[in-house]
């Protein structure tokens, strides 16, 4: 006989809050559970195996949508997985480089201002502050 699990077991199993679980299974990412006579939710292996292949692709940065997709072609209902959750993962790759890029600059601009700031011949204002002069995405003072 296959085992069991409470939502409560699998939260413990799995390191996934029980509201999280019945988000998951509202929105279509897990399946329905069976229920008990007493109307508990009742997880089997596969929604354990289901629920941890969720985890990870949200750990990853996959969106709902995404899982929504990658999960009804698990289910047999859409086209194969593989070749969907490559497309996905290499849009992730893409956007983590792109915002690693970006953290980068910031990174720098930032080196850049608290260097000026600590400048000895810089002096603090008191009703007005052009510090930020020159930061990128600075906007212009009104004229």
């Amino acid at each position: 006989m296959e085992r069991v699990l409470t939502i409560g077991r699998l939260a413990q199993t799995t390191g996934v809050p029980a509201k999280t679980i019945r988000y998951y299974e509202a929105v279509g990412v897990l399946p329905a559970a069976g229920r008990s006579r007493s109307g508990y939710r009742l997880y089997t292996e596969r929604g354990v195996a289901r629920l941890l292949f969720v985890r990870r692709a949200r750990a990853l940065g996959l969106s709902l949508p995404q899982l929504q997709t990658l999960t009804a072609a698990l289910d047999g209902r859409g086209p194969a997985v593989r070749p969907q959750l490559m497309k996905l993962v290499r849009a992730q790759l893409t956007a983590v480089q792109h915002r690693q890029t970006e953290l980068q600059l910031l990174e720098a601009e930032l080196g850049r201002l608290l260097r000026r700031l600590r400048a000895p011949g810089h002096k603090a204002h008191s009703t007005s502050c052009t510090c930020l002069e020159g930061a990128r995405g600075a906007v212009p003072a009104p004229s």
